[in-house]
């Protein structure tokens, strides 16, 4: 008999335990956006590298300092905020001016994140909030430059001296095919934001995910294929499947659909659920691009969807074992 008070705590079931922790989620995601930003930087130059470190520096600052000054556990080491200062610099033009990102990712890891709760507790993605945010400055949200143009600028690029050029969606929404092909477009060799080019290499990060399962395709292929579809069935030009392929492989569709749409706090836990998730992330997207001049449909899609996970995650639980019984 001993006067040891200590009790045995217990969570509720299902009790498992595994390897994949959160720092080792978050370290694969950061694994796979590594190949496009690599195209970024040979694509628009050294300050693709130079605006993601600052906004990854930013987040893991902000994150630091509000959990420090909160007294809370520092937690920083779990990735979460890396991951969202990657995803929020791929969101950027590579002329944004230095002092954006830094605002950007405030708003993304105090407002957005901490003001909630902290990881696993906001409602909405953080990388797209900010992005949506920033648009309260939309020239330099909005200016890109040619990637043959851009390659050769250094860290800091005077304004005075971009040659700004309009992406493949700006044709799109007047129902003109782009001047780029559409395998220049797959590739990444377009104007645009600095991860949103190459869908090649954002699908070849997505694979990597789904062979370490960190991931599934329910949200991707569901979003992709409903804009496929829309696209396709009502195409604003004559080559029809021409003008889909362009809808598809330009703006941020496939970083939104592969890396952003999926993320596990703001998407349903349930299969069904991802799958109506993404079709309704698709439809908003289209509708978006069709009828809402000067804006990209993907961020503004994803965050409406954002709202809605509580409800399709209610809507399409399953019947717990016992609990259904049969009409006769």
């Amino acid at each position: 008999m001993t006067n040891d008070n200590k009790l045995l705590t217990v969570s509720s079931s299902p009790h498992m335990h595994g390897p994949m922790s959160t720092s080792v989620i978050m370290g694969d995601v950061l694994i796979a956006l590594t190949p496009a930003l690599i195209w970024a930087c040979y694509i628009f130059g050294l300050r693709s590298l130079y605006i993601t470190l600052v906004c990854v520096a930013s987040c893991v600052g902000f994150e630091f300092l509000y959990q420090k000054l909160m007294k809370k556990p520092v937690e920083i080491k779990d990735l979460s905020a890396a991951v969202t200062g990657v995803l929020l610099a791929f969101n950027l033009p590579v002329t944004i001016p230095i002092w954006m990102p830094i605002v950007g990712s405030f708003f993304a890891i105090v407002i957005v994140k901490q003001l909630f709760g902290g990881i696993g507790k906001n409602i909405v993605n953080p990388a797209l909030a900010a992005r949506v945010f920033m648009f309260s400055w939309p020239v330099d949200m909005t200016t890109f430059t040619a990637p043959v143009l851009s390659r050769f600028n250094g860290l800091f690029i005077n304004s005075a001296d971009v040659v700004a050029e309009a992406t493949p969606l700006v044709s799109l929404k007047g129902g003109n095919l782009p001047k780029q092909s559409v395998f220049d477009m797959f590739i990444g060799n377009m104007p645009g934001t600095i991860g949103e080019v190459s869908a090649l290499l954002l699908l070849i990060g997505f694979i990597y995910l789904m062979i370490r399962r960190v991931t599934t395709w329910h949200i991707p292929v569901a979003y992709i294929g409903t804009v496929a579809f829309l696209t396709l069935v009502f195409s604003r030009n004559p080559a029809g499947i021409s003008f889909m392929w362009s809808e598809l492989f330009s703006g941020g569709l496939f970083l939104g659909a592969l890396f952003m749409a999926n993320d596990y706090t703001t998407s349903p836990v349930t299969k069904s659920g991802r799958l109506i998730y993404g079709v309704i992330c698709g439809l908003v997207t289209v509708f978006i691009r069709y009828f809402c001049s000067g804006a990209e449909g993907v961020s503004y899609s994803i965050l409406i969807a954002n709202l809605l996970v509580w409800y399709l995650d209610r809507f399409t639980k399953p019947v717990k074992f016992g609990g259904k019984t049969n009409a006769k």
